[in-house]
């Protein structure tokens, strides 16, 4: 082998070698965030917390691990669609944040491993058969959400004490929806209330049923756990407004929106929880023997300038037991 002979065999050597190395290097997996809403405000600081708790499980995103992002931008029809992509590009497993997200993930799927944070028990919605043994290729966080109302209403009523009639918002075509009106009407009965169930499931529902409310001389109203009011949360903020209306909801970003009250599982623990179990899924972990984690910690939140524009004076203790109050 002559010098230049010599010189090509070492100079493409050079080249390969690189080339087969990077070749060889594992595959950087990929998480799938589904989610109905959009990357701003509370959702943004929500996703940083799965994040988060995902880096502490050893997975930094950009370092090794990816992030594929599906927002809805509050649009929850386009859910399935958004979970098929994620499918189509074989992500390793997905996270689902919020009932409906869950439930187009589940449809898309029955082989990439699913982890969900919902508001709902995830057994009447058919996601896990027990909590458990949740079984196939999904498992999550539950927050207590559906089961609050009476709690909810307790607070609402500490806070317009001279209010007797009170409204509850529910979704018809939500499958917890008789449970959550039977509840809510049992927690009204013991605190003296009278109590409406009205049904909104569209943008149109909402307006008609404000209007309802200030003929039938409804004083608060309570908002229940639906994926489709907290897509619509601006909107029903508003309207409370326009009839001068105290309300209360599940969720925190309500609160902070300007709604008056919120009374609620944290997010932000929930989404930790996510966060974790995405880890251990990636480890190798498989789904179907993670238990379903039931989120625990509460939050109350109160909206001081929601209350002073509703001429309503929050009591000092009311103030004291909150977790934030919002000037």
């Amino acid at each position: 082998m002559n010098r230049r002979d010599v010189m090509t065999f070492i100079t493409g050597a050079a080249v390969a070698w690189p080339l087969a190395a990077r070749a060889q290097q594992p595959r950087m997996p990929v998480v799938g965030w589904l989610n109905s809403e959009t990357p701003d405000g509370e959702y943004g600081f929500l996703a940083a917390a799965f994040r988060q708790s995902l880096s502490q499980a050893g997975f930094a995103e950009g370092r090794n691990v990816a992030i594929q992002y599906r927002w809805a931008q509050g649009q929850i029809d386009r859910l399935p669609a958004l979970a098929a992509e994620l499918v189509r590009d074989q992500v390793a497993v997905i996270a689902a944040a919020g009932t409906v997200s869950a439930r187009a993930a589940k449809a898309a799927t029955t082989t990439i491993p699913i982890v969900f944070s919902v508001a709902t028990d995830p057994v009447a919605m058919g996601l896990v058969a027990s909590l458990n043994r949740p079984g196939g290729n999904i498992t999550g966080v539950a927050n207590l959400m559906v089961e609050l109302g009476q709690k909810q209403l307790e607070l609402l009523h500490a806070l317009v004490p001279t209010v007797t009639i009170m409204a509850v918002l529910i979704n018809p075509i939500f499958p917890a929806a008789e449970s959550q009106a039977r509840d809510l009407q049992a927690a009204a009965r013991k605190l003296g209330l009278g109590l409406h169930v009205l049904h909104a499931s569209t943008e149109r529902d909402l307006e008609t049923v404000f209007d309802k409310m200030a003929d039938m001389r409804v004083g608060a109203l309570a908002i229940t756990a639906d994926a489709f009011f907290l897509s619509r949360r601006d909107q029903i903020i508003a309207l409370a407004a326009r009839h001068s209306l105290p309300t209360t909801s599940p969720w925190r970003e309500a609160a902070a929106a300007g709604g008056l009250m919120s009374y609620g599982t944290s997010d932000a623990d929930a989404y930790r929880q996510l966060g974790s179990y995405a880890g251990r899924i990636l480890k190798g972990e498989k789904p179907a023997d993670l238990p379903v984690q039931q989120s625990t910690r509460f939050e109350l939140i109160i909206n001081l300038k929601t209350a002073k524009a509703l001429g309503i004076d929050v009591p000092l203790q009311l103030q004291q037991l909150a977790d934030e109050v919002i000037e």
